[in-house]
Formats: structure tokens, C-alpha cells, sequence
């Protein structure tokens, strides 16, 4: 499943704003009370609620058509909000910042917007919720509330230059496009991360953030598979396509959910979760048989069935075929009653305490999200406001604000309240 990576934005627009932006008198460039750069999940909401509270919104984007990302988001049904949603749900730098955004739009928030459109939707596990149809489903739903906002939205638009002007001591900017020039008040960076470059991800928010000279933390592919060193690609060999579930841990953080193998390594939603904590160099603890001590079931095993051969009866938990070679990496098989105290003990360690350290992950052509982002030092969190430049604002999977897997990232859209 692939979430959009969204921070949710509350900015004021000036109240005192009349219907027409008055702060240029330039000749030949279109004014708007707000531009937002990035048609994705935060963009479009963030164009919408401030198109119904009357402001002159325009909305652009260099790809061909909007809400790109969300059409694959969930595996193409959009898991577009999760049920249960905390700030220890979200990775940042400040990790108090995203308080106040949580605290203004929570999941129902979202659900009644799609409840207004009548779109079918299910919880499939853990408070996460899907359309029963496809994702195209969102997409018009949020088209559809830009164009009763008015909303203006301009595709195959290309952003070439960016500057900041000042007319009778009012501060605004020029954007000149592809397509034009224009001119705001309110300039809105919703152009996303690194992650999923095929769908036209590039680094436009971070240059933007550093031309007016706000702090970028390093980014990192967030919520991707592990690739695993030749040692551990050996013993995992010829089980690629086989899950499990699992308790995956890397330092102070554990993740029950499907662990995947792959011809490369590691995946499968617990691996993609503990990729957000784990650093380069990280031990990753597995445990493919939690809720279940094996070394006391062997042993009840040996008195209750004695001549089952053990990868026959590990084999009703896992997979015939993991059960098997994983047992084989630490001991024969054999029937249950011919194992002694040590080789208990080191079947057990196999499955229960598996510890790797990966060699590195598959990147941001298939990475869920961009760790990292415009640092949120540089943003107010009830505004998301620059602080060093009036009227310049970051939303989105451009800032650093990253939530879990399972609706999280999707569920935190962007409002601009006038």
C-alpha cells in the first residue's frame, strides 16, 4: 500500500482581504489571494477550504493531471484515514509539532467529507480505513470541492522562477510559470518528496525552502523494504513470496504485522513501519512466532507427540516452507523426541530472536514517503508559515512530519482557514 505523505496546514489568510487581491499593480501578471505549487493530496486540500471561504485560489502542478499519488495510495483503493491517530503516530524533528494540527482536523473530519460524496469505504485492520472502490473515487471527490471553491488548477505547469516583491509596504510574490506569470500573497510549497520519482517527485520544495534560506533536515527513503547482505540473502533463499507475521524491533520501537521475503531482502508492512526508526548500521530483531514460546511447545510436543517430525508441526504456524529452512539453519529436522536441551534452545533462538542488520533499503523508487524535510523549526505549527519570510508556507511530505504506515500520512491534509 502506498499512503500519501500529507502534514495538515491551518494558515490565516489576511481576514481584512477583500474579493480581489489589491497588493500589485504590475501589468501582466494575474493576481491571486494564494498560489499553492503541488496537486497531491495536500495541495488539493488546502486549494479547496480556502476556494470555500471565498479567497482566489489558483492551483498548479507539473504533472499532467492532479492527485497522482492517491490513485496508487492502498493499493489503489486509498487508505485515506486511520481511526486511531496520536502524535506518537508521527516522526519529526519536533516531535510536539504536528500537536496542534491533530488537535483541528481528526479522521471523522475527512470521513464526513467522504461521507458527503456517498463514497462506500470499509476499516479492513487496525483502525485503517479503504474506499471499497477505486481511488479515483478521492481524487473527484477533492476535484469536485475545488471547483465549488473556484478553485483555478493548471496542469503541465511548469514553476521556472520564484520572487519575492514589496509594492506600497506590502510583501507578495512573483511566480513565473510555463504558463504565465502570476502574483500572491500567500505562496503554498505542497510539491511533495523524493519518494516514487516515476510519479514526477523532484526536489523543488527543499530548493524553494533554502533559496529563502530555511533549514532542509537530510531526507531518507521512509516506510521501504530492507535489502539484506549476501549472508542473508543465502539463508533466506528460495523464500521469496513467503510472509509471516512478526515482531519487528529496531532500538525502542516494535511493530506486530506481515513481514515479506523478497528476492532482496525484507518487506512486508511491520518492515516497512521499523524502516522509519532504523538507521544505517542498525540491528533489527524479528520474532516469527510471537504469542508462542516454542521451546515449551517442543517440549510438550515430545510428550504428547513424540515421533512428529518438528517442521510438521512448526509448519502449522508458518509456512510449510519457512518452517522448514528456517529450522534446517539451526538444526536437522527430526522427530520432536530426539531434539535435546541445546538444540531446543538454539531452534528457539531462530525463530523467536533472528537479528540482521541490513545492508541498506530499496530506495525512493519504491519508498511510501521521504523521511527528513523542511525543518519544522522554520515553520509555525498552527500556521506552517515560515518563520523567516512572511506569506511563504510549506505543507506536505516537503516537510519533516512522517507517519506511520496505515492512513496516518494521508489523513493529515492541509486547510487553509481565512
Amino acid at each position: 500500500m502506498t499512503p500519501v505523505k500529507t502534514c495538515f496546514l491551518t494558515f490565516q489568510l489576511n481576514r481584512s482581504m477583500s474579493s480581489k487581491p489589491d497588493f500589485s499593480h504590475s501589468q501582466g501578471a494575474e493576481r491571486f489571494h494564494a498560489i499553492i505549487i503541488g496537486a497531491g493530496a495536500a495541495g488539493l486540500m488546502c486549494a479547496l477550504t480556502a476556494g470555500q471561504r471565498g479567497r482566489r485560489i489558483l492551483l498548479l502542478d507539473h504533472a499532467d493531471r492532479i492527485g497522482k499519488k492517491i490513485l496508487i495510495s492502498g493499493g489503489g483503493r486509498c487508505n485515506f484515514t486511520n481511526l486511531d491517530v496520536q502524535p506518537a503516530h508521527y516522526l519529526s524533528g519536533n516531535p510536539h509539532f504536528c500537536k496542534s494540527a491533530l488537535s483541528r482536523f481528526g479522521p471523522h473530519d475527512f470521513i464526513a467529507l467522504v461521507e458527503k460524496h456517498g463514497i462506500p469505504y470499509h476499516e479492513k485492520k487496525l483502525g485503517q480505513l479503504f474506499c471499497k472502490g477505486n481511488a479515483i473515487a478521492i481524487v473527484n471527490l477533492l476535484s469536485e470541492e475545488c471547483r465549488l471553491g473556484g478553485v483555478q488548477i493548471q496542469t503541465n505547469c511548469l514553476v521556472e522562477k520564484i520572487e519575492p516583491q514589496k509594492f506600497a509596504e506590502k510583501s507578495y510574490f512573483t511566480v513565473k510559470t510555463s504558463s504565465g506569470t502570476y502574483e500572491t500573497e500567500s505562496l503554498v510549497i505542497a510539491t511533495g518528496g523524493l519518494s516514487i520519482p516515476k510519479m514526477g517527485a523532484t526536489d523543488f520544495g527543499y530548493r524553494v525552502a533554502k533559496q529563502f534560506g530555511l533549514g532542509v533536515r537530510p531526507c531518507r527513503p521512509g516506510l521501504v523494504s530492507f535489502t539484506l547482505n549476501q549472508r542473508d540473502l543465502e539463508e533466506t533463499h528460495g523464500l521469496a513470496g513467503t510472509s509471516a507475521e512478526a515482531l519487528v524491533s529496531c532500538k525502542e520501537q516494535t511493530f506486530r504485522e506481515s513481514v515479506l521475503f523478497t528476492h532482496k531482502g525484507l518487506s512486508g508492512p511491520a518492515i516497512l513501519q521499523i524502516s522509519n526508526y532504523w538507521e544505517p548500521g542498525d540491528e533489527v530483531a524479528i520474532n516469527l512466532l510471537p504469542d508462542f514460546d516454542l521451546t515449551e511447545a517442543i517440549k510438550k510436543w515430545q510428550n504428547e507427540r513424540p515421533k512428529a517430525e518438528l517442521k510438521t508441526l512448526i509448519g502449522k504456524r508458518l509456512t510449510k516452507r519457512l518452517a522448514q529452512q528456517w529450522l534446517a539453519l539451526s538444526c536437522e529436522n527430526k522427530p520432536v523426541n530426539q531434539y535435546h536441551q541445546k538444540e531446543i534452545e538454539a531452534i528457539s533462538a531462530r525463530f523467536h530472536h533472528w537479528r540482521i542488520i541490513p545492508s541498506g533499503t530499496t530506495g525512493y523508487s519504491v519508498a511510501e514517503v521521504t523521511r527528513g524535510g523542511v525543518d519544522t523549526d522554520e515553520l509555525s505549527s498552527k500556521t506552517f508559515e515560515a518563520k523567516r519570510m512572511k506569506g511563504l508556507y510549506f505543507i506536505g511530505e516537503v516537510v519533516d512530519v512522517t507517519g506511520w504506515l496505515g492512513g496516518y500520512n494521508f489523513r493529515l491534509f492541509s486547510r487553509i482557514y481565512g
